[in-house]
């Protein structure tokens, strides 16, 4: 029987997939410990700022997400094209937000473990997560999703 379920059936809900590669980041840190940052970086005031500007990124787009009636979630049905917000800039701002976060991270902890994460992470995002959720969006939505694709980039 075919799944008909109204949503992108992405291979794994994009928290979950950036929760592991913390984990995964921290583990090979605590097996592996790799410094990589200067000692005279001030990495933690800098990986800090870079967090917490990821989170702030990663809040406007739920906010302004909710805020116009659909859903966050990957395995819920959109309900409309958001076109407001961060979403006037990248189509992706919370996956934006999570890179952002995976580098804060990297920095604050000078862990380069973390930082090379973000290639698996990235590329299970992108071809994973990213190209399900574009073509469930361009069947769903059609010349409207076409429309705003065309106008604004997948990332920056």
């Amino acid at each position: 029987m075919a799944d008909t379920a109204d949503n992108a059936h992405v291979i794994i809900r994009p928290p979950l997939a950036w929760g592991l590669a913390v984990m995964a980041g921290l583990a090979l840190d605590w097996l592996v410990d790799l410094p990589f940052l200067a000692a005279d970086v001030p990495s933690g005031r800098l990986g800090a700022m870079v967090f917490v500007l990821a989170l702030a990124l990663f809040a406007w787009a739920i906010v302004t997400m909710t805020g116009a009636g659909s859903n966050v979630p990957t395995n819920r049905p959109s309900t409309t094209i958001v076109e407001s917000g961060p979403y006037r800039f990248t189509r992706n701002p919370i996956y934006l937000g999570m890179f952002l976060g995976l580098m804060g991270l990297a920095m604050t902890f000078d862990n380069p473990w973390l930082l090379m994460m973000l290639v698996p992470f990235a590329l299970v995002i992108r071809y994973g997560v990213v190209a399900r959720e574009e073509a469930y969006l361009e069947r769903k939505f059609g010349d409207v999703y076409r429309d705003y694709q065309s106008r604004v980039r997948r990332w920056l």
